[in-house]
């Protein structure tokens, strides 16, 4: 048996970008973040010019210091005084450098560093079906990754591109007004190499990628089997997992032999063609200076901005490979930051947000998921719950019941029906202002990496040390808590590792309990728990219903007896309701049914 259990997001191949002119316009809007610092990026614009004149000026006066040397000099230089303006010039260009590289560090990380805040703000207040059809690494990716790339291009990519174009235009100007007869020669033949092995380059670059994938694919395999060793060793896999690694294995040592194939031919070709083409060019310089055409020194300017060209023209064709990537990844942050969010970033106060009674009413509500439109998981649900009343769902998997907490918190918008919170349509609530009034306390509890002080907060950010204690006494956590030598302080670990299922549950409780909602969901609270661990957790919960409406998933029917209305749902419908007494009285209801088979067990 072969188990084929895929992570996409490591494997999946690179996204190939196609440069065009509506997408490199459309990536220009990302510098509206480095407008706010445009003095920064003007100043080293002007620094970054400068330096790259200068630095062409400089490389001249090796070839002035040949020309003295022989005699061919006619400006009454001398060595020393040649030698002294280039560590004069030298020193003039660190300056420039130096500031350049600071100003464009300053405005990138500035600049992207809005990106980040504005691109995580986006993401935090974008709707759950758009958060749950992406992977949580491809969101992260985009605010790490992708904004990485950009700011690369912000902070060097964008002035070393600038800057080779400005050294190879000069360098070809400079060549072609002091050495017109040699600049012919040059230009018909050194960026034609130039441009050969760039794209030679590319597609060696393109096969080792091929290559990293491959062993990407093996690393999975490993991981994969390594995690789940105890199923493979059960079904006696060990035979089809070595197979499959070994046909990934084969695979990238293939491609790892075609690529060694094409870098063995680039290294030819760079012996032979490039090389022999500057050899060329240099041996028709040779003779010009042998015929007196051409002073010696000028022989060796010319060598050097031709190298200089040479490496401008290479260097653009990988700034420009970058800056593609960079316009690729520009799209997928504008992409999410051009999603319409759910809420508005705003401070909440408690005292300007209006408590509800917490009277709910669902009237013909249909819905389905927007990832699974052809199965409809609700179909027609009619239920009502009083101000401060207990209600359980009941119902095997599947059949709606997380669907219908979701709905009222407006995680989802219901297809056709109305669902009202005291008489009004929950649509015409502040989406912030109706979910500061519900609290959820689900099966799995994941808690932040902070204390469990921080998390209890999270219920209320301004509650006073006494209101934590005291959430923290009724939820039954206080006693665990004072058992750990930092008290409230106790750091719980990413995602509360550190701490056992039912202490992570009664910490979720008493965050609760610290929110003081009007409406009270608890979503299979206790299924996970041992039993000590549900009978404090149960208590805990019974202090937390006093006084507010409920609605309670329960698998164990135990937990519910003492409800005041039950809901039975199967397939997306209310098929009974009633009190625990009541449904039990049923003969062939589907509670007495499950109860029968709960209770006798």
């Amino acid at each position: 048996m072969s188990m084929h259990r895929r992570d996409n997001s490591r494997t999946a191949p690179r996204e190939k970008v196609k440069l065009t002119r509506e997408k490199l316009l459309r990536s220009l809007a990302v510098f509206r973040y480095v407008l706010p610092y445009r003095g920064a990026f003007i100043l080293g614009m002007v620094f970054l010019a400068g330096g790259s004149l200068l630095f062409l000026y400089i490389m001249k006066l090796p070839g002035e210091m040949f020309n003295i040397i022989a005699g061919d000099s006619h400006r009454g230089q001398t060595l020393t005084g040649v030698f002294l303006l280039l560590l004069l010039l030298l020193a003039i260009q660190s300056v420039l450098s130096y500031f350049r590289v600071r100003l464009f560090a300053y405005l990138s990380e500035k600049s992207m560093a809005a990106l980040r805040e504005d691109l995580y703000q986006k993401l935090v207040t974008l709707p759950i079906p758009y958060l749950e059809e992406r992977r949580v690494g491809e969101l992260t990716s985009r605010i790490t990754n992708d904004v990485t790339q950009v700011q690369g291009v912000v902070a060097m990519t964008l002035a070393e591109f600038l800057r080779q174009i400005i050294v190879f235009l000069g360098g070809v100007g400079i060549i072609v007004i002091t050495m017109p007869r040699l600049a012919l020669t040059m230009l018909a033949t050194f960026p034609v190499v130039v441009i050969s092995a760039m794209f030679f380059g590319k597609y060696i670059r393109r096969l080792m990628r091929d290559r990293q994938d491959t062993l990407a694919q093996t690393n999975v395999v490993v991981e994969e089997t390594m995690q789940s060793i105890a199923t493979v060793k059960a079904y006696t896999s060990e035979w089809e997992e070595v197979k499959r690694y070994h046909k990934h294995l084969s695979e990238s040592v293939r491609i790892s032999i075609r690529a060694a194939h094409m870098r063995g031919l680039f290294a030819a070709f760079i012996i032979f063609v490039m090389f022999g083409a500057l050899f060329f060019i240099m041996w028709r310089a040779a003779l010009m200076v042998q015929a007196g055409d051409m002073m010696r020194g000028d022989l060796v300017n010319f060598v050097v901005f031709t190298g200089i060209i040479g490496a401008a023209i290479a260097s653009l064709g990988n700034f420009y490979t970058e800056i593609v990537s960079a316009v690729g990844a520009t799209e997928r942050i504008l992409d999410i930051l051009d999603e319409p969010s759910e809420v508005t970033i705003r401070e909440m106060r408690e005292e300007s947000i209006p408590r509800l009674e917490g009277a709910i009413t669902y009237r013909d509500v249909r819905f389905a998921y927007p990832s699974r439109p052809d199965l409809p998981v609700l179909k027609g649900i009619d239920l009502r719950i009083n101000p401060g009343q207990r209600v359980a769902l009941v119902g095997a998997s599947g059949a709606g019941k997380s669907t219908v907490m979701q709905l009222l918190l407006r995680f989802y918008e219901a297809e056709s029906g109305e669902i009202t919170v005291d008489g009004a349509d929950i649509r015409s609530f502040d989406v912030q202002q109706l979910r500061h009034n519900l609290a959820i306390v689900p099966q799995e509890v994941l808690l932040f990496g902070g204390t469990i002080r921080e998390n209890i907060l999270y219920g209320n950010k301004s509650a006073s040390d006494a209101a934590v204690e005291d959430a923290a006494k009724k939820a039954n956590a206080w006693e665990f808590i004072q058992s750990f030598p930092d008290g409230l302080n106790t750091l719980v670990g990413e995602r509360g590792i550190k701490l056992s299922g039912g202490q992570r549950q009664r910490i979720a409780i008493a965050r609760a309990i610290l929110k003081d909602p009007a409406i009270l969901l608890l979503d299979e609270a206790t299924s996970s728990l041992d039993a000590e661990s549900e009978k404090l957790v149960q208590e805990a919960l019974n202090q937390l219903l006093e006084g507010r409406t409920s609605i309670i998933i329960a698998h164990r029917l135990a937990t519910i007896r003492d409800v005041d209305w039950i809901y039975v749902l199967e397939h997306g419908q209310i098929v009974e309701q009633g009190t625990h007494a009541e449904l039990s009285r049923l003969e062939n209801g589907v509670y007495n049914s499950l109860a029968k088979l709960q209770f006798e067990a």
